[in-house]
């Protein structure tokens, strides 16, 4: 018998069903025709959180940061590219902590950048500090 994942999709939220065999062959989403796999972090903001972290399957990376944010800023390029490369057996997120201050709040998000690695809607990990990308593999590997 096969193994449906539900799996968020990255433009219209929407929670799709997926063959666990077929997450490698990507999909497209029943509701906005898009793909459901890019290789490029999601922004979440409140309203697209939950369906990404407590619908979907998925375990979820999110970075939180701010646009005024130097550490953040540096690491951004690095966070693209292990998302690139670790997509789709994870979903990689961004939470903008100045645009949302109340998800910063709800997680307890005291310094940025910080990555946190969600699954099955609850928290495994976390890591303050920027990474580089060798380095956000290793780490995310180690959790995961």
């Amino acid at each position: 018998m096969t193994e449906n994942l539900h799996v968020a999709c990255p433009h219209c939220h929407a929670i799709n069903r997926l063959p666990a065999e077929r997450l490698t062959a990507g999909g497209a989403c029943g509701r906005c025709k898009r793909p459901l796999f890019s290789g490029i972090p999601v922004t979440l903001d409140a309203s697209s959180l939950d369906a990404h972290l407590r619908r979907s399957d998925l375990p979820l990376v999110i970075d939180f940061w701010a646009p005024w944010c130097a550490p953040c800023r540096m690491m951004a390029p690095n966070f693209e590219q292990v998302a690139k490369r670790m997509e789709p057996a994870l979903r990689f997120a961004k939470v903008d902590t100045e645009a949302n201050p109340d998800l910063a709040g709800r997680f307890g998000i005291r310094s940025i950048p910080t990555l946190a690695v969600f699954r099955g809607g609850r928290e495994v990990a976390r890591q303050s500090g920027a990474m580089d990308a060798s380095s956000l593999q290793r780490w995310l590997e180690s959790v995961l």
